[in-house]
């Protein structure tokens, strides 16, 4: 359980994990530093934090993914690394020169909004040009810089477009190139694809990608998206409640989960009581399997347990089936084609179901 700060004429400063490691006189290594920040809105009431103690250090042109359900935390987060908002107590560093009490401008971060936040009166070209133009750049480096970054987006040949004559997925590329106009110190993304199609947000994350490996732009990305996170971000950074649950590779969020938020967010699982003989019989607490560790089976296996067929649903190369088990738990698993003769499979069979791989949590403490 983390600590509320103590609030007497306002919050105290939280004693960090980190605190060691950052004397408050010492420039930080790190690209971006966060350090013990601790957030609530105004209304809320007592106890009621956004955010409570975070740490977290971003490294130099690396994409993080700030992960969670909505509410956790993740764009209040973002926009204290921004200046949008305060924190009540803790301190952020940005390229080794703190940046708590600057202002958005001073910290010197692009910010790219969940719908776009186009001008809509403005072309593609000036829309671009705009933070430049507040900076007072010259006209012939504005027009320079800007055909730069829309050749750079794939939108060279748009310029003199309005925001209402271009789609989705090219506004939010327009949107992206004003951010980068200013030549951030860090990039921020606040559920940038979220209001586009599927496909489109599909071939926005690819391009997303290779675009951060040719600039190596610090970046952070907001996603409630398990799969846009795992396929853009070098790190992930789950978040539930106001708090970091687990900060990993992709890799290491999915295949070794710190909680069991964590396994249940990312990816999916199929929670079962200890009692269901899928896991060594010295396990405690909740049994966790994804549905890819499951393998069905006509006849009674070593350690296998009976179900029934409910449903079988074709995914593309993977079948994926829906079973009751005798307890009454439902559990789903998920097979190559391959693997399985489906043909032969309908609603009502009785299967045997064994797991490859079953993990539990220890609880922090025992009654």
């Amino acid at each position: 359980m983390v600590a509320e700060p103590m609030a007497l004429a306002g919050p105290a400063p939280i004693a960090s994990p980190l605190a060691e490691l950052m004397p408050a006189d010492l420039p930080l290594r790190e690209h971006v530093q966060l350090q013990g920040l601790w957030h609530r809105y105004a209304n809320a009431t007592a106890g009621d934090w956004t955010l409570q103690g975070i740490d977290l250090a971003l490294h130099q042109g690396e994409l993080v993914g700030l992960l969670g359900p909505s509410g956790c935390g993740k764009t209040t987060l973002l926009r204290l690394i921004a200046g949008l908002e305060e924190s009540d107590t803790g301190r952020i560093w940005i390229t080794g020169e703190e940046a708590t009490s600057r202002s958005v401008q001073e910290r010197e971060v692009g910010f790219v909004f969940q719908h776009f936040a186009l001008f809509k009166h403005r072309t593609v070209r000036q829309n671009v040009g705009f933070g430049l133009e507040l900076r007072g750049w010259k006209h012939d480096a504005i027009r320079r810089r800007v055909d730069e970054l829309l050749e750079l987006v794939q939108l060279k040949g748009f310029g003199n477009r309005y925001p209402s004559q271009l789609s989705g997925g090219q506004r939010q590329r327009v949107a992206l190139a004003r951010a980068l106009a200013v030549q951030p110190r860090v990039l921020l993304l606040d559920e940038p694809f979220s209001a586009l199609d599927a496909k489109v947000r599909k071939e926005l994350r690819a391009w997303l990608r290779n675009l951060h490996d040719e600039m190596h732009v610090t970046t952070v990305i907001v996603t409630h998206d398990q799969e846009e996170a795992m396929e853009v971000a070098d790190r992930i950074v789950v978040m539930n409640q106001g708090r970091i649950e687990q900060i990993g590779t992709p890799a290491e969020i999915y295949d070794h989960p710190a909680t069991p938020f964590v396994m249940s967010f990312v990816g999916a699982v199929n929670v079962l009581p200890p009692h269901i003989p899928l896991a060594s019989s010295d396990q405690r607490g909740e049994i966790f399997i994804r549905p890819h560790d499951l393998e069905l089976h006509r006849t009674a296996q070593p350690g296998s347990v009976p179900a029934v067929l409910r449903r079988l649903t074709h995914m593309g190369r993977d079948i994926q089936a829906e079973l009751t088990l005798a307890s009454g738990e439902v559990v789903m698993a998920q097979l190559p084609r391959e693997r399985i003769d489906y043909r032969d499979l309908k609603a009502g069979d009785a299967l045997h179901l064994t797991s490859r791989e079953a993990r539990t949590f220890v609880p922090d403490f025992v009654i």
